[in-house]
């Protein structure tokens, strides 16, 4: 698939846009994006919508903050609810969490984690952080202190990361929408096996995947369908043996239903997954199908986003 590159929202900016299918922008009868959402940020596969203002310094090693407070259902690989404060107490339940802590100290990254959204209510405290990490979140899991504190830091430079519940988050917060891609959850057909097809092999987070790889997820339904942003893996929807359709009927996204991508928004960088359902995907050793191929996606997700690998290229 052509990677899909912006015209930038603001600031003037002109970016080279490529033609892509009807299918890739979710037109198929019963799955189109109505409308154009507009976020009125710069945002895009091209870094003149990034803000590189110096406020993050690597030579003292990559930090990553994990947030996995949950305002509605909360996924199983989360486990039970962590206390408050910063990084309470992780028990054996808590798969997906110890799932990035452990990444972290394979791939030479500190990780702190909470879900006490008093923790994200300043934007200085979240610059000690070269990326945030969505995982799995649900709902309203902000209050108007820490959103006005992400979308500073997130203007400021600051790495987003979006982990498979990420996009069932803020529903009504269009600037999150943005962030996300200009996208968001609509439903999700049964948890089944299938097939992930990397489609663009240039980016940190998929040039040591292969080509195509099983894979079991929910394999979410998104609209709006993401748009001006780069697609890295795709599902092949003729592996789902049940089909893709959701408990309200969304009939799947057809040839091109992404998984994963990036994009420079407001001048910060996101990189995003709608995969990571299952507690096996986060496990050590990786022993599920895909599970290896996961966690090296997330981990170049992670790296890109943090500024410490090349971005989205």
């Amino acid at each position: 698939m052509t990677a899909i590159v912006s015209a930038a929202a603001a600031a003037a900016v002109t970016v080279l846009a490529v033609s892509v299918p009807a299918a890739a922008n979710g037109d198929r009868a019963g799955a189109r994006s109505l409308g154009t959402p507009d976020y009125g940020v710069c945002r895009g596969a091209k870094p003149q919508c990034y803000h590189d203002w110096g406020n993050f310094d690597l030579s003292q090693g990559t930090r990553v903050l994990v947030y996995s407070r949950t305002a509605g259902p909360r996924h199983a690989n989360l486990g039970p609810a962590l206390a408050p404060g910063m990084n309470p107490p992780l028990s054996a339940a808590n798969v997906a969490q110890q799932g990035i802590v452990r990444l972290g100290q394979e791939n030479g990254w500190t990780t702190d984690w909470t879900e006490d959204v008093a923790q994200l209510s300043s934007p200085s405290r979240l610059f000690d952080y070269n990326v945030v990490i969505f995982l799995s979140t649900t709902r309203d899991t902000l209050d108007d202190a820490a959103q006005t504190s992400l979308r500073q830091y997130v203007r400021g430079g600051g790495g987003f990361v979006g982990i498979h519940n990420a996009f069932g988050t803020e529903y009504n917060w269009s600037w999150y929408e943005g962030l996300l891609g200009g996208a968001n959850y609509y439903d999700h057909g049964p948890y089944q096996p299938g097939t992930v097809r990397t489609v663009d092999r240039h980016d940190v987070s998929t040039k040591d995947l292969s080509g195509r790889w099983a894979f079991a997820d929910e394999w979410y339904n998104l609209v709006p369908y993401p748009s001006q942003v780069r697609v890295l893996a795709e599902v092949d929807e003729s592996t789902l043996a049940r089909g893709v359709a959701g408990s309200m009927g969304h009939p799947g996204h057809g040839d091109h239903h992404p998984l994963a991508w990036c994009q420079y928004y407001d001048g910060g960088r996101s990189w995003v997954t709608t995969l990571g359902h299952d507690a096996a995907a986060f496990a050590s050793p990786p022993v599920s199908p895909g599970a290896a191929e996961f966690q090296k996606l997330i981990v170049g997700g992670i790296r890109s986003a943090a500024g410490a690998a090349p971005f989205c290229r």
